[in-house]
């Protein structure tokens, strides 16, 4: 019986061990400022990657969208403009900030949001935009930062899935205002729980550095609303392990979706996902369309598919708009994002993360190819 092909899995050896038990032994194990010298280290390491002058560490990905927008200084009575095809910490930040999450519709080739579709929504209430790098592919951002810089409106990226990619010679977390990303224990880069806030603006990495720890300035002098969102000091020690690592395992990851966009690439009945042009996929996972099916057949693919020992997932069924939380506190329904729906009905992912081997990749394809025949 073959092993089974998860969607994805930590690349985690003897080097993030090393690091763990040499926080363990300093007995430096966090900083009441989120400020510890590892901390310190992997937020320089990672601003230098991402091409910004700063980088805020915090306890989640969910953490840093939430301290961008209290450093955005979106509250009650604004609007925050986001796709819904995503997960729900994207809109769940701007909730939690008192503020209106406004879905646009989504790009049907790429999955993330629309700028065209952007446009209908914009109101004199509009504080942010909230671009979603996709699966790992990134968002097409230059219309979206060309009507957020027209009307004043803050663009923060929500990069969670995206470590590595790019696009017209920038990375993803480093086009917009702020970047956010997770380093959840399935990321393409890992600390367990973890997240990161990139910015080149001093004002909103001051900012942050207070948000992160209660609205410190200085220890017991509050001066914003803040929160516990420090990383710890074993969180940060494995990210400077896992960050020295992540060239290589996207390039893993890359060759693994090229390979399987190699072997589907005759099955008519399937769009198979691509690099935007002058820019690169981190390929988070490798996420396809079954053209014209509705999701009760999407379905029954992704079932035999797992019955085959291949961890086919979803992302996402219910796009944000059309769950209860949602549609009953913000008076949503169903048909105001078609393509969006549309996705949700048609979309699955497999993986291509490092761990997946050359016979894996030739096994989902063989299997598929079958299934859709």
């Amino acid at each position: 019986m073959r092993d089974y092909i998860r969607i994805n899995q930590p690349c985690i050896d003897k080097e993030e061990l090393r690091a763990v038990e040499e926080v363990l032994l300093s007995g430096i194990l966090t900083d009441k400022n989120g400020m510890g010298p590892r901390v310190m280290e992997f937020e320089r390491a990672f601003a230098k990657f991402i091409g910004v002058k700063h980088a805020i560490a915090v306890s989640s990905g969910t953490a840093a969208l939430h301290a961008a927008l209290l450093a955005a200084g979106v509250r009650e009575g604004d609007e925050v403009v986001l796709p819904s095809f995503t997960f729900s910490a994207t809109a769940e930040a701007v909730v939690l900030c008192g503020a209106k999450p406004v879905f646009a519709d989504i790009d049907p080739e790429t999955f993330s949001i629309n700028a065209d579709t952007i446009g209908r929504v914009l109101s004199s209430k509009t504080k942010a935009i909230i671009p979603v790098h996709l699966y790992g592919r990134p968002a097409d951002m230059a219309p979206i930062l060309e009507i957020a810089r027209e009307r004043g409106i803050v663009v923060i990226e929500d990069a969670a899935q995206a470590h590595g990619a790019s696009l017209g010679g920038k990375m993803a977390g480093g086009m917009g205002d702020m970047g956010c990303f997770s380093f959840y224990g399935a990321k393409n880069m890992t600390t367990g729980e973890g997240g990161m806030v990139t910015t080149s603006d001093d004002d909103y990495a001051e900012a942050l550095r207070a948000i992160r720890t209660h609205g410190e300035s200085r220890p017991y002098w509050t001066v914003r609303l803040g929160h516990n969102y420090r990383m710890t000091e074993i969180a940060a020690a494995m990210g400077l392990v896992q960050l020295q690592k992540l060239p290589r395992m996207l390039e893993r990851r890359r060759e693994n979706a090229a390979r399987l966009s190699e072997a589907l690439s005759m099955i008519g009945k399937l769009s198979i996902p691509r690099d935007p042009e002058g820019g690169s996929n981190s390929w988070y996972v490798y996420t396809v369309r079954l053209i014209g099916a509705n999701a009760g057949r999407r379905n029954k693919v992704v079932e035999k598919l797992r019955s085959k020992n291949i961890d086919a997932q979803v992302y996402y069924e219910t796009p944000v708009h059309l769950q209860p939380f949602y549609m009953e506190r913000f008076d949503l329904r169903a048909g105001m994002l078609p393509e969006t729906e549309k996705a949700s009905r048609q979309v699955f992912s497999l993986p291509v993360h490092p761990m997946v081997e050359p016979d894996d990749i030739e096994y989902m394809a063989n299997t598929l190819r079958k299934l859709i025949r």
